[in-house]
């Protein structure tokens, strides 16, 4: 049998890796120069190696990927995996560390309540990371997720309203300190809906499993990651052909401008609209008037710098620094994307790789990323390209009010505005998670029902952010693709020799 992987981002790598192990024909086709597309790392300056999208891997951990293909891959862990300075709280994998941290600097009560919280939501989405690990079927779905919470005695309906509630309504009935509230809630916020919409109070509760699991960041950067899956698919006779993009996909292969690679099986693992139009697929109309791509969701400035921020601890250069002084903040700056405005005071996340791994940078430099939240793709009122560096020296000084002098150690700017993402990684609308990641749009509604299945039609499949269980680095829809093309193979065998 032979398929046809269209893109080489990492979802994509999962699924050939998984079919080529299990000896079919795989190639892969990209049309970018090098192979992760948001899980990738370029040398961006010489001597610094730095990540074009994602940096902190937290999912992927999870799922045994690594692992199982016995990938080549170094991963250092976050730990601490968070920290804020407005009120300099360290959220460490150690629970017992984390809740001293917050009984500091927020009292004993909030430190009881922050531990009975990552004990129970820690159980809770134990059960919803099983929901993640293939189709998003309901009687899969129920399997997994039934017992979620059971160990609160709460009835059933109360379970689901929890569920169901948005995050600040969560954190306002656990809590009492505005700025652990505000932590949580930025970290939550990074899947892109706002605490303040109903049904996020997982996004908050998602962060627990950072107790059970470090994050982590590959030696070299992001895209390791990515190399090693191409290494470990080739090593199973796949390829990789990079540059070369799809321009029509096939009942029976993919064209390119170089020709024509048949296939039995073709894999989309790109974005689900981009692949519905290669295949001029029925489904395209309704697909483009019904799912939601958003507006964007945030910028990146990617720094060379002559030194680290001047954080009070050297462990805090591990964590992701949330950079957020409060839920208005956050509430502000995501009413001014409604409106198609950059925000007055962005909310940011930084991230200091280069502390702790000597290949990312040469020595006595570093290189830091700056994420910011909410920054539209369209906007109401300006251009993208005018606003740019205004738009990255607000980041920068996002971090140089809690690290006074940062500023001055910036010698490189690279900015990754929404538009360049989409110019650079092909991500529609600058959406770093395909679709928006709301309830609407998750489980069995991802990015259609009629596609939630991972089947578009007879030997085609999609997998990627654009499909359960959503965006991030985590392969888990890649291998679910993967299983599903080699079950149907082995159906359809019994079918014709039955």
């Amino acid at each position: 049998m032979k398929a046809v992987v269209v893109g080489a981002g990492h979802n994509g790598l999962v699924a050939a890796c998984y079919l080529a192990r299990a000896g079919v024909d795989v190639t892969v086709l990209e049309r970018d120069t090098v192979v992760g597309g948001a899980v990738s790392t370029v040398e961006r300056w010489p001597g610094y190696r730095v990540d074009r999208g994602s940096s902190a891997h937290v999912m992927v951990r999870h799922t045994g990927i690594v692992e199982d293909l016995a990938l080549d891959v170094t991963y250092q862990d976050l730990d601490p995996w968070g920290w804020t300075p407005y009120g300099d709280i360290t959220f460490h994998v150690d629970l017992d560390r984390t809740c001293e941290s917050i009984e500091k600097a927020c009292g004993t009560r909030d430190a009881d309540a922050y531990r009975a919280f990552a004990l129970d939501w820690g159980q809770r989405n134990a059960k919803v990371f099983e929901a993640f690990q293939g189709p998003p079927t309901p009687g899969r779905l129920g399997r997994a997720i039934w017992g979620a919470g059971k160990g609160t005695g709460l009835p059933g309906i109360e379970l689901a309203r929890q569920f169901l509630t948005s995050g600040d309504a969560l954190l306002d009935s656990l809590f009492d300190d505005e700025r652990l509230k505000t932590g949580l809630a930025w970290m939550g916020s990074q899947s892109g809906p706002p605490t303040h919409e109903p049904a996020t109070a997982d996004l908050v509760g998602w962060n627990t499993v950072m107790h059970r699991l470090a994050p982590g960041h590959p030696v070299g950067g992001s895209g390791a990651l990515s190399v090693a899956l191409q290494r470990r698919l080739e090593s199973y006779g796949g390829r990789v052909l990079l540059g070369e993009p799809a321009v029509a996909v096939e009942r029976r292969g993919v064209r390119t401008a170089a020709g024509f690679h048949p296939a039995d099986v073709v894999i989309g693992a790109c974005h689900v609209l981009t692949f519905l139009e290669l295949a001029q697929h029925p489904l395209l109309d309704r697909a483009r008037r019904t799912v939601r791509v958003g507006n964007g969701i945030g910028m990146v400035v990617r720094l060379a710098t002559s030194a680290l921020p001047a954080y009070p601890r050297p462990s805090t250069y591990r964590s992701m620094q949330l950079l957020a002084h409060s839920r208005e903040q956050l509430r502000l700056a995501f009413g001014q994307y409604g409106a198609g405005l950059v925000p007055e005071d962005p909310p940011a996340l930084a991230m200091t790789f280069s502390a702790f791994d000597e290949t990312l940078a040469p020595p006595g430099k570093h290189t830091v990323t700056v994420w910011g939240q909410w920054h539209p793709y369209r906007l109401a009122h300006e251009d993208w390209d005018a606003i740019r560096d205004r738009e990255a020296d607000k980041l920068i000084a996002a971090v140089d009010r809690v690290a006074p002098g940062f500023a001055s150690s910036v010698e490189q700017v690279h900015v990754q505005t929404p538009v360049d993402l989409e110019r650079e990684l092909g991500l529609l609308n600058g959406q770093v998670m395909h679709l928006e990641m709301g309830l609407d749009q998750m489980f069995a509604w991802r990015p259609l029902p009629e596609l939630a299945g991972h089947r578009v039609s007879e030997g085609l499949y999609l997998c990627g952010a654009s499909t359960h269980p959503g965006g991030g680095v985590f392969g888990a829809s890649g291998r679910t693709v993967a299983r599903l093309v080699l079950s149907d193979t082995r159906r359809d065998r019994r079918r014709r020799h039955g």
